[in-house]
């Protein structure tokens, strides 16, 4: 009874993971600015809940921070420096077969949304 108990515990488990999304991989998006268009390159690994990766623009590249997945929203911090001084830009993101739509929240104004396509 003990092991039956066991296994379905541990299938039900397996089941909660396989229900994430997959975000591993790269994505590139067109992000609208007060300077114009730019390109983002977000690359992205998760291990379970715990998403690791990078934003790269024009300005550089930058490691993520507070990176999770919970079914198919994706949320992560990018912590950026100007002139000594450090902002935090929150992003959110539903995570779909093709790409990422994210809204960004950068402390100030209205949230952005645009959306990631998955690089080939």
């Amino acid at each position: 009874m003990k092991t039956k108990l066991l296994a379905l515990v541990g299938l039900l488990c397996c089941s909660f993971a396989a229900l994430a999304a997959d975000v591993n991989g790269k994505y590139t998006a067109e992000v609208p600015g007060r300077n114009g268009t730019q390109t983002n390159t977000f690359t992205f690994k998760a291990s379970g809940a715990k998403v690791e990766g990078t934003v790269a623009n024009m300005r550089g590249e930058t490691p993520i921070t507070d990176g999770k997945l919970d079914g198919d929203t994706l949320t992560f911090v990018q912590v950026m420096n100007f002139n000594g001084n450090e902002f935090k830009i929150s992003y959110t993101g539903k995570v779909k077969d093709d790409g990422i739509d994210f809204t960004v929240d950068r402390g100030r104004g209205e949230p952005q949304k645009f959306t990631a396509k998955k690089a080939q």
